[in-house]
């Protein structure tokens, strides 16, 4: 059977919000479709687009801006360059005109009320999250291609094998929490050291390195906007941003130019329990009301649950003398381990899985890197992540409005928090006398997913989404 092999820079992406799995994953499969229109040399042919939604996609597609992305994505604009500020600007004056310019390049006549179809009782069977694209050419023929979506950014074309990188012979190759500690205990090698080895299987450490660095780079700026950014959220809750106020509140009203000079303020703020729970929430807050404004972001391993990662990792680096590049890798190294092994025995995806799926795996892996940060060993740092999940199990997912932004910015916070309980907890831990397994609890997650009304599965039929009455203007 072919092992899946992730790499730290398939689990955290540089992209765009609100949703990893309904705006960066059909971003990215609009550029795909246009690729394959370019490979097949029809671009310039082309004289016609339609596309289609199915499952989820079409259920909360409005809200979680899948149109907005596919629009982009088909317009050959990549979500990792494109300014975000121009995100609405662009698809404003393609409706307006009426016209895509396919890949840049090939003007087509588009109706988005006829091309542009949100199938919301129709469902593909490999996946909730699935689109069709269609290309009518001036000679009569069609090219159709479907793609789905399945969690964190990750992309799979009906037909294809889903690969996004050329395989290689992995010095550890691991499917499992188990295969995992093996390795280190066979090596005597910190888990993040074992990822180190396998990337290297791909390209040189230093390249790893400065990779990891630049994910880092983009979660600092995007935590910084969010703590200096005012206003409403965009999709009609009328949602107001809550971090810059907490900011200033607990850092006061002194302008700071930069990162480094705003985080030595927030260090001097004090290491009072309180000021530190206050701080993670409001790191974690920044980063997912900058996701729901259409900002940049990192997957981690979704867009949904983008805040829980770069929360905790602030707090290391603030309140723990954290802050050298080397802890900032090794923290972004294990974690993404942690990530890989629950998207390879279950989902991140919550179109799959429910919120479980990702604020539940986006706290273990923040709480098995904290713990490898502060020293703990391998089995703790396991354990770390297996408690984290624990107390995640069952977690729907309802957005209300289908946007992402109640509850699920909040639940960032409360993610992070419990990722910084879950490390404590290991670290006073003998991991020897633990009965539950990472595992068992990757397994337990999987048989809750399936078992889980596809109602709560971001789908906006269920929960909080039925029971908060709302009436959002068309967008």
């Amino acid at each position: 059977m072919q092992r899946e092999q992730i790499s730290v820079f398939d689990i955290f992406k540089i992209g765009i919000g609100p949703s990893s799995s309904h705006t960066l994953g059909p971003w990215r499969a609009a550029q795909q479709f246009v690729q394959s229109l370019i490979d097949k040399k029809a671009l310039e042919f082309v004289e016609e687009v339609k596309i289609l939604l199915y499952g989820s996609l079409a259920k909360t597609g409005k809200g979680h801006g899948t149109d907005i992305a596919i629009l982009l994505g088909l317009s050959g604009d990549d979500p990792v360059t494109f300014e975000v500020d121009q995100v609405i600007p662009k698809t404003a004056e393609i409706r307006k005109t009426g016209k895509l310019l396919v890949g840049g390049k090939q003007e087509v006549i588009f109706n988005e009320s006829e091309d542009l179809l949100f199938l919301f009782n129709e469902s593909l069977p490999f996946h909730p999250n699935a689109v069709t694209f269609q290309a009518f050419l001036t000679n009569g023929a069609a090219i159709s291609e479907t793609y789905y979506s399945i969690g964190g950014g990750f992309v799979v074309k009906e037909g294809g094998d889903g690969q996004t990188k050329t395989d290689v012979d992995l010095p550890f190759p691991i499917e499992t929490a188990n295969n995992l500690l093996h390795w280190c205990i066979k090596t005597g090698l910190k888990i993040s050291e074992v990822v180190m080895e396998n990337e290297s299987a791909w390209r040189t450490e230093q390249e790893t390195r400065s990779g990891v660095l630049n994910i880092f780079k983009a979660m600092k700026e995007c935590i910084y906007r969010g703590c200096h950014t005012t206003g409403y959220l965009p999709g009609g809750l009328n949602v107001a941003r809550r971090a810059a106020s907490l900011n200033r509140r607990l850092i006061g009203n002194r302008v700071y130019t930069n990162y480094d000079e705003w985080v030595d303020a927030v260090r001097d703020t004090g290491n009072s329990f309180q000021n530190i729970l206050d701080w993670v929430s409001c790191f974690a807050l920044a980063v997912n009301e900058e996701n729901a404004s259409f900002g940049r972001v990192v997957t981690a391993p979704t867009n949904g649950a983008a805040g829980v990662i770069p929360a905790v990792l602030q707090y290391y680096l603030v309140f723990c003398d954290g802050y050298t590049d080397e802890r900032i890798i090794q923290f972004l190294l294990t974690a993404s381990e942690v990530g890989s092994i629950f998207k390879k025995g279950a989902t991140i995806s919550a179109a799959m899985g429910g919120c479980q799926a990702e604020i539940g795996v986006s706290s273990a892996m923040a709480a098995a890197a904290l713990t490898e940060c502060l020293g703990g060993t391998q089995r703790q740092v396991l354990m770390a992540a297996e408690i984290a999940m624990e107390h995640h199990l069952g977690m729907t997912c309802d957005p209300i409005g289908g946007l992402v932004q109640v509850p699920c910015i909040e639940r960032n916070t409360m993610g992070a928090i419990k990722a910084i309980t879950a490390s404590q907890l290991a670290l006073q831990t003998n991991p020897d006398n633990a009965k539950v397994s990472l595992d068992a609890v990757v397994k337990t997650m999987w048989q809750t997913a399936l078992d889980m009304n596809s109602k709560y599965k971001e789908t906006s039929d269920g929960g909080l989404a039925i029971n908060i009455p709302l009436s959002l203007p068309e967008c």
